[in-house]
């Protein structure tokens, strides 16, 4: 039986990614460029700088991914890319590279949403995949709950109304003076953090539904900080880490027993905090629920999740037409 190789570019944002994967859900190749150090010094992404930088690496990472992968380009039977949600001018560089090779070897192309990619990260490397799934995408741009019951059957159960986690991350890192980007940064710091030390609000945790908001914890940490002495970094950083956790692992929780689905998975790059993994775990196991977590490598920006969503929808028939262009207000449902 036939194993399609699907080649895969995500440039969403900030990283230039190519990945390689061979059904069912081996990934040959996943080669992926960061951007940090250079938009370190604006404390956040660019565009400009970030779609610039783009462009130099599309080629060399193509070819990165085809020697690893022990393959060459018309061995590709999909080619395929992150249509949106994103940066449009970094969407375009990646989708258009894509688009480009499939039309010039008559190959099938595929674009994908990029949120799509995250949800079913959890399933890489080689793990089988399971319907029904309440699955939290929890990112710097985007923190939502959806119900899945199959490739494409996706139903939206809430979202942020203003901050994404991530967002709330980065900013509060920002405020304390921490590096860019600020997540994992906090997330080092409140390991050597009381968590309880400040009482910060769980901002929607009681509201009845499964929408999240984040600006207002934010702005609590702001009003707080005037008032602190000493080394209070550690403390303030645990605090406002397990308010954030408290709030996506309850709402998580909650509707997955609400709506009957026995598997969880949690995807995204703030899907790699520490706290956020092993509350999760505790929670998951403590109402009998599974779980699956996108592996850390996976978590952040990358083109196996492409690949794989891209392979997933190869197999089911679904094409791009290649007159639709890149859209960086692109909705997964």
């Amino acid at each position: 039986m036939s194993r399609p190789l699907v080649l895969a570019i995500e440039t969403s944002c900030d990283e230039t990614a190519v990945a390689i994967l061979r059904a069912p859900r081996d990934i040959l190749a996943s080669e992926v460029a960061s951007q940090i150090d250079l938009h370190k010094r604006y404390g956040g992404v660019v565009p400009e700088v970030a779609s610039r930088n783009h462009l130099p690496k599309i080629r060399p990472l193509i070819e990165a991914a085809l020697h690893r992968s022990g393959s060459s380009l018309t061995d590709i039977d999909c080619f395929a890319a992150t249509r949106g949600p994103g940066l449009l001018t970094s969407l375009l560089v990646g989708y258009s590279a894509a688009k480009g090779l499939a039309i010039g070897l008559g190959k099938p192309f595929i674009g994908i949403n990029h949120l799509e990619g995250h949800l079913l990260s959890p399933f890489l490397p080689g793990i089988d995949r399971a319907f029904p799934s309440i699955g939290l995408i929890v990112s710097g741009g985007h923190t939502m709950l959806v119900r899945s019951t199959g490739i494409g059957a996706y139903r939206l159960l809430g979202r942020t109304l203003d901050d994404a986690a991530g967002e709330a991350f980065d900013k509060v890192a920002k405020l304390l003076g921490l590096p860019y980007p600020g997540g994992p940064e906090i997330d080092r710091l409140a390991r050597q953090g009381n968590p309880k030390k400040f009482d910060l609000p769980r901002s929607m945790a009681k509201s009845g539904d499964f929408n999240f908001s984040f600006s207002g914890l934010k702005t609590a940490v702001r009003y707080l900080l005037p008032k602190l002495e000493g080394d209070f970094h550690a403390d303030l950083c645990a605090s406002f880490q397990e308010a954030v956790v408290d709030v996506l692992v309850q709402k998580t929780i909650r509707a997955a027993e609400r709506s009957g689905v026995q598997l969880v998975t949690v995807s995204g790059g703030v899907s790699a905090n520490s706290r956020l993994r092993s509350k999760m775990l505790e929670a998951t196991t403590s109402a009998r629920l599974d779980l699956k977590l996108a592996s850390p490598s996976l978590s952040t920006d990358n083109a196996a999740m492409i690949a794989y969503a891209a392979l997933e929808r190869y197999q089911l028939g679904y094409r791009t037409d290649l007159r639709e262009d890149a859209d960086p207000n692109l909705q997964l449902v």
